[in-house]
């Protein structure tokens, strides 16, 4: 810019003067005019650049104040909400992507009077009592104390609007490996999109809104309750009623019974056979007055044998049931929970004990009948103090081709008090009481203390 702006003035002293007719003197004054006015107009540009410059270096020299160039844009940035527990959530801004963690630190104080299988000993589990002992997992003296952190868990939700609706995910975890450690046990690995949801959560077959006001993990023995991985679409939903079906992954519980007296090895070689998912299909509705939840299941149930070369004896049954279930606001704040559960081949999803497939006569496979049922009263006696009792059974009609130890039934109870000091924090002391039958008559109880703090994120 100064080289363009000292040709263009010599030009003009050049064509001012006429350079032909003009004696030494005459041109050395126009040089010496021109390289004044040179000066000068370099110095207006300095001053100019100056003056240019400064507003941005005051403005990164100043904190607080932001630069004169734009600032970059960003396309779903998520806001990340924390200290919100996910059943809590709000609907999220629907221009904005939203991630929630949730979860609870839990430590359970159990004092056991009789005794349980070793890997269940922080929660009752009816078909884990031993029974014939010595010989069954669990046996020795009775009185045990377990201290056990494993009800503690924690989740992520997320909400990320898309051009086709807001998609919704869940996925967590609580610490009650399934081999007795305090290990990942995945509860939900979850997405849906309106009407249409995949991954692994409630069966559509259960209702989870019967369970219990109670502390101890395992549940009532008499209800359905299964996480499952699942396709599921609910056609019709409004603020009170829905409708739901759901392919569910198939699972066949096997008992081969007196089959494996006869020949270990040979029974040893069965193993489930599932070709097809299982159907399930669910209406709910609720008011002011509480809930009411029937659901049905169809299911194909097989065996096989991998330990002989065609892989016979093999086949199919069909399993089905029905679970009803509810809950009914009595007096004041208090609550009933109740449910009834009837099938065949239905073990699978039973909350505990219980198998699908058994020898029946002639030790030809045949479905095993479940009955299940629950009965649970939750009262309130100030804001911060409830109690909850209750009682709950799986029976099974057992086959003829079971062994004398198959079970039977199990049965579960509880009563409790619990203090909830502030929103987040529940503590409180419960009883909790199981038994197993097994097909012979044979019995036996397990019944234990429990003190436990839960303080949710």
């Amino acid at each position: 810019m100064k080289v363009r702006i000292a040709a263009a003035a010599i030009a003009a002293s050049m064509a001012a003067g006429g350079v032909q007719a003009q004696s030494n003197e005459e041109l050395k004054a126009r040089l010496d005019q021109a390289l004044k006015t040179i000066e000068d107009l370099q110095s207006r540009v300095k001053a100019l650049e100056d003056q240019k410059t400064a507003p941005a270096a005051a403005a990164a020299a100043t904190p607080g104040v932001a630069a004169s160039a734009p600032a970059p844009v960003t396309w779903g940035a998520p806001v990340v909400s924390v200290g919100t527990r996910a059943e809590d959530a709000a609907t999220p801004e629907a221009e904005k992507a939203r991630l929630e963690v949730y979860g609870q630190v839990m430590l359970d104080a159990i004092y056991d009077f009789k005794r349980m299988n070793p890997d269940f000993a922080a929660t009752e589990r009816p078909s884990q009592i031993p029974v014939v002992c010595p010989g069954s997992a669990g046996c020795g003296k009775d009185g045990n104390w377990i201290f056990s952190a494993r009800q503690s868990s924690l989740g992520l939700r997320s909400f990320i609007p898309t051009s086709f609706g807001l998609v919704k995910t869940d996925l967590s975890f609580d610490l009650f490996g399934s081999d007795g450690s305090t290990s990942i046990h995945w509860l939900s690995i979850w997405a849906e999109l309106g009407k249409f949801g995949v991954g692994q959560t409630y069966s559509n077959f259960m209702d989870i809104d019967v369970f219990p006001n109670t502390i101890d993990y395992w549940g009532p023995s008499g209800m359905v309750f299964v996480r499952n991985p699942q396709l599921r679409v609910t056609p019709w939903a409004d603020d009170k009623s829905s409708i739901a079906f759901a392919l569910e992954a198939p699972n066949s519980a096997l008992d081969t019974g007196k089959i494996s007296d006869i020949s270990p090895d040979f029974g040893a070689g069965f193993t489930g056979w599932n070709r097809l998912p299982d159907l399930t299909a669910s209406w709910r509705t609720s008011g002011d007055w509480g809930h009411f939840k029937a659901s049905g299941i169809l299911r194909q149930v097989g065996y096989q044998n991998t330990l002989t070369p065609d892989n016979n004896p093999s086949g199919h049954e069909t399993g089905y049931g029905l679970n009803l279930t509810g809950t009914l606001n009595v007096f004041g704040k208090d609550r009933i929970n109740a449910g009834f559960v009837w099938g065949k081949a239905i073990a699978s999803y039973m909350n505990d004990g219980g198998v699908d497939l058994a020898p029946g006569q002639g030790l030809q496979a045949e479905t095993v009948q479940t009955i299940g049922w629950l009965a649970y009263y939750n009262h309130v006696w100030a804001p911060n103090w409830t109690s909850t009792i209750g009682y709950s059974q799986h029976i099974q009609d057992n086959t003829d081709g079971q062994t004398a130890t198959a079970f039977k039934r199990g049965s579960y109870a509880n009563a409790n008090l619990l203090y909830t000091p502030w929103k987040n924090v529940l503590t409180g002391l419960e009883f909790v009481w199981g038994e197993l039958e097994l097909k012979d008559g044979q019995s036996a109880t397990d019944y234990r203390l429990q003190f436990s703090t839960k303080v949710t994120f």
